[in-house]
């Protein structure tokens, strides 16, 4: 198990900190984002399909 004498050394991560906590950021961000980025994709296909449905509609009915 590891163990740290301090918070700073905790946060140093053994000199790889920065390494660390910035993947860890980069990880949280986009699992943040993408739930955001899946739900506009899905608005945007929902609406694209009824818009070729009315056209498709419109064409057979002519």
């Amino acid at each position: 198990m590891i163990h740290w004498a301090s918070f700073s050394d905790f946060i140093a991560m053994g000199g790889y900190g920065f390494y660390v906590w910035s993947s860890f950021g980069a990880t949280a961000l986009i699992m943040a984002i993408e739930p955001i980025i899946a739900s506009r994709n899905h608005k945007t296909t929902i609406a694209r399909l009824k818009r070729q449905i009315r056209a498709e509609n419109r064409n057979t009915t002519e």
